[in-house]
Parts: C-alpha cells; structure tokens; sequence
C-alpha cells in the first residue's frame, strides 16, 4: 500500500477542481461537476443507477463517491453518517452508493464514477479481491482510494481504515475463554452464525474459531446467513435444532447477530445458549438487557466514514496521511452498554 499524500497526483485533480469553479469546464467534465450536485441523464441511465441506489448531495468543493456493502445494516447507516457530516463540513459534494450487497454493483459503481471523473472515492468492499481492477482505474485517474472497514491489499488504495478484523476475532476469543472458565465450562459446544460471501466476516470467523478450539472448545457448526437478517435468522433456527445441547453461538456481523437472537427467541433457547458477536442494534443490546447476549465486538463505523471523507480532502490538497488508520474496538456487556443506548438502543 503505497501513501502518495505529498506527491503530484494530486495536484492534477486540484488544477481540474479550479478549472471547473471558473466555470468553463468543456462537457466531458460535466457529469458531477462542482456546485451542481446532479448527475446527467445518462449517467443515471449507466451501471451505478441500475445495479444500486444513488444518492448525491450539493456541494461545490469536491465530489466524492462512497461505495457501500449495502444500507441495511445500522453499521453501515453510521458510517454514511460519518462521511456526510466531514463533506458537510468541507463544502464538498457526496455521492453514497449502495451495492446491496453484489461484488458486481461495486465494481460497476466505482468504474461509473471513474467516467463521471468525481474527486475521490471512499470504498467498503464485498470482494477484496475482485474489486481490485476497479479502484486501480481510479486510481489510474489521479483519484484518491479510500478503503474503510475491509481491508484490500492493493498498491492503488492510498489510506486503509477500519480495526483488524482477525486480530478483533481474537480478542472476542479471549473474552469468550474468561466467560468459559467462570462457568466452570471446560469444552464447550459453540455454533457459529456466519457469512461465508464476506471476506471480513470469514476473517472474524477464523480469529475466533482458531484460538477457541486450541483452547479445547468444539466448533459443532458454521451456518451462512449471507450477511442478510432472514436468511441469517433461518440460518440460526436450523443450527439450533440441530444442536439443541451448544453451550454458545457466535456471530460475525449485524445481520448474523440480529438472526441468531431472534432465532434463540424464536426456539426458546434464550435461557440454554450464550450469544456472542458483532455489531450493536437495538435487538443487540435488548439481548445483553435479558441476559442472553454476553458481549458485542463493536467498532466506530461513524468515524470511520468520517475518516475516510477527510482522508480524501486532505490528499487532493497535498496533505500526508497516514497509509493505515486503526480503528479500536470495544467488547460491549451489560456494564457497558448504557454509553452506547443512545446510538444503538
């Protein structure tokens, strides 16, 4: 991951900004151009617009996009936040596109904007992998790349920001052993509510699981829930009649989070398995209240779209940035979940 904050990349798209707030850029350039915060007719009618849904807000100091896993989950819905409130307070413009939840949208997307020549891109990503061709067009284009929350492992993407999601799995792994050994549990039988289409989630998955079975713990079953809230819930009813004497289940993202509780609720297993997982919601921290969710892994989706718009702003003025920003986590329980009421609750 290459930081090129000082160099003359930027400069480029700086010159462009001050071309078009003089007012005569020609009409290659017009698509997002500064002050309008419209797109044209037919770039509503490309890729972006048919495959996910586009919004864009008024500004006249920069345009930039930001591409998301989807708008379902709050987490995603607090890093939207995020992002808007630093373009709100840079005067730039904001386009936010939602993938729900296809590789291809993304990727559809972000070569959309390389064509509307928007200012930066901010960036989730479904497949790290296959989303590299993408963001080395923008990056090919003199545009600030931007990665929050997944990590991608490519020399176009300037910044990364967001928590390791291996090494958070770990620390969920810890905290689940400390649980364990109170109980006076030696091996315990814990499901696992995945997603196995979510690079990240797989991720969460292994830090966890790793550490828990060389602790002598059994993994009895790993369902996918596909990062969607109905199928994960069906995912969880099954792995709870198929495993009706697990000790715990562990979730790794909202949607499997949130499944996996209404399925404990829906199976009457609220008082025989402990939950674990990922991702506040209101479902979350009811669960913590009635005593069946022992603790949440939860980040700072917030700061990290506002992170990732400031990123943007301060390398299209030439400013250094560090190549990495982490993002810590906090272990929510019942001692602590009382901070996070007025967001989540």
């Amino acid at each position: 991951m290459t930081n090129r904050g000082s160099g003359s990349r930027w400069s480029k798209r700086i010159d462009r900004r001050r071309f078009l707030e003089l007012g005569v850029a020609g009409t290659g350039l017009t698509l997002l151009g500064a002050g309008c915060g419209t797109v044209s007719k037919k770039a509503q009618q490309g890729g972006a617009a048919k495959k996910g849904e586009q919004e864009v807000a008024k500004g006249n100091k920069a345009d930039i996009a930001l591409v998301m896993i989807n708008l379902q989950a709050a987490f995603f819905n607090q890093m939207v936040a995020g992002a808007k409130k630093a373009a709100k307070d840079a005067g730039a413009s904001l386009s936010v596109f939602n993938a729900n939840d296809d590789p291809s949208a993304q990727n559809s997307a972000i070569e959309d904007y390389v064509q509307q020549k928007v200012d930066g891109l901010v960036f989730d990503a479904i497949d790290v992998n296959g989303i590299k061709p993408a963001i080395k067009k923008a990056a090919d284009a003199n545009m600030p790349v931007v990665a929050v929350d997944a990590i991608v492992d490519s020399p176009a993407v300037d910044v990364q920001i967001g928590v390791d999601n291996t090494k958070a799995g770990g620390q969920m792994a810890d905290f689940f052993e400390k649980w364990a050994s109170q109980k006076g549990i030696e091996s315990a039988k814990i499901g696992v509510v995945g997603a196995l289409n979510s690079f990240i989630q797989i991720q969460r998955q292994d830090g966890f699981t790793k550490p828990v079975k060389a602790a002598g713990h059994e993994i009895v079953q790993v369902v996918d829930g596909r990062n969607i809230q109905e199928e994960a819930q069906s995912a969880a009813e099954n792995l709870f009649t198929a495993n009706p004497d697990m000790d715990a289940v562990y979730a790794t993202g909202e949607p499997a989070l949130i499944g996996a509780i209404a399925a404990a609720r829906s199976q009457g297993m609220t008082n025989k398995v402990t939950l674990f997982g990922w991702d506040l919601s209101p479902s979350a921290i009811q669960a913590i209240d009635d005593g069946f969710l022992e603790g949440v892994v939860q980040q700072d989706p917030y700061t990290e779209g506002l992170r990732g718009v400031e990123s943007v702003m301060k390398l299209m003025n030439n400013k250094k940035v560090p190549s990495n920003i982490s993002i810590p986590i906090a272990i929510v329980t019942k001692d602590t979940v009382d901070k996070y009421r007025k967001v989540w609750g």
